[in-house]
């Protein structure tokens, strides 16, 4: 197998990966991991939940991100007050002429490429589920009929931490949806000081593309087609495993903090990516550092604490980190 990509692009995939980063550099100060992430959700057609406080940059860096893999770009503010219907289209009488009256669907902002969903926590359970069947099935059902989503389709949602004012619990179900939650961490003093220059100045960055729709959906089936080892693809299912307290080979720490392990969603998430991964590291196969460093945004959204982990505070992170370094 080769790093080589398709026919019509003679870049490796660390080439533009390179370029991508270099791009999203000029508007975004940092969060180098973070985007180093967000890409490897884009090879694998993936889903994001990015969690950080007010004013790190979030809608910016997501923004940006598609003006660089040249994606239709769709924002969705989620408000309390937000409704279905202004996520996925109405319907509405064309013409007010009696005998030519006709339904026609105005299409929502769904129908995009890289959908912001801004904030998704501050909209009510019934609105965020309203992104189930979209991010799981491309393609939305409205008033009986299928409308298929164009690929690539990627929602990167921001929310702030739960326990800000004015928020609400994601379900369940969708956060599974989400192939990595990522966590935008502050950023230090010298990043802070270049913010600074990039904000309080005259400043313009001259932005680049440096990949279309369609160099990455060339790219999708190079991710499918890294192979992994027997003993590497058993690692990352014991490490699903023992997320789940009834395991018998389950660490105590789990056993006392968590009331549900990870689906086996997660055991996906993790070996898609660290295929991507790899393909990034200049691999043409999968190693078992790939699946231990994709195992954390893969997993810490999928592992649901008991009333013991949530009271004493215990980080999904520190727990994962637990079972890799037994693993």
């Amino acid at each position: 197998m080769s790093t080589a990509l398709n026919r019509n692009d003679s870049r490796t995939i660390q080439e533009i990966y390179s370029d991508v980063k270099k791009q999203v550099s000029k508007v975004i100060v940092g969060q180098d991991d973070l985007i180093r992430q967000l890409f490897i959700c884009v090879l694998c057609e993936g889903h994001a939940l990015i969690e950080g406080v007010p004013g790190l940059g979030k809608t910016l860096l997501v923004r940006t991100f598609s003006d660089v893999l040249s994606l239709d770009y769709s924002r969705i503010q989620f408000t309390p007050d937000l409704m279905p219907a202004d996520i996925l289209g109405t319907q509405f009488i064309s013409d007010s002429n009696l005998e030519d009256r006709q339904l026609r669907f105005i299409k929502g902002p769904i129908f995009g490429q890289m959908i912001l969903a801004d904030e998704i926590n501050r909209a009510t359970p019934k609105t965020q589920s309203a992104l189930l069947e979209a991010m799981q099935e491309q393609h939305v059902t409205l008033f009986g009929e299928k409308h298929t989503l164009k690929r690539p389709f990627v929602v990167l949602a921001t929310q702030n931490p739960l326990e800000m004012e004015g928020t609400y619990p994601l379900p369940e179900a969708q956060v599974d949806r989400f192939l990595f939650k990522l966590c935008m961490d502050y950023p230090g003093k010298e990043d802070l000081s270049n913010i600074l220059d990039k904000t309080t100045q005259v400043f313009e960055a001259d932005i680049g593309n440096a990949l279309d729709a369609d160099g990455i959906l060339d790219l999708v089936p190079h991710v499918l087609d890294v192979p992994i080892a027997s003993h590497v693809k058993e690692l990352a299912i014991q490490v699903l495993l023992a997320t789940h307290p009834d395991n018998e080979k389950a660490s105590d720490e789990i056993k006392t903090y968590v009331r549900y392990g990870a689906s086996p969603r997660g055991l996906l998430a993790i070996v898609r990516a660290a295929k991507a991964r790899a393909l990034l590291e200049g691999r043409v196969h999968v190693a078992q550092e790939d699946i231990k460093a994709m195992a954390v945004p893969a997993l810490r959204h999928r592992i649901i604490l008991n009333l013991k982990g949530i009271a004493e505070g215990i980080s999904p992170d520190w727990l994962i980190g637990q079972i890799l370094g037994n693993a």
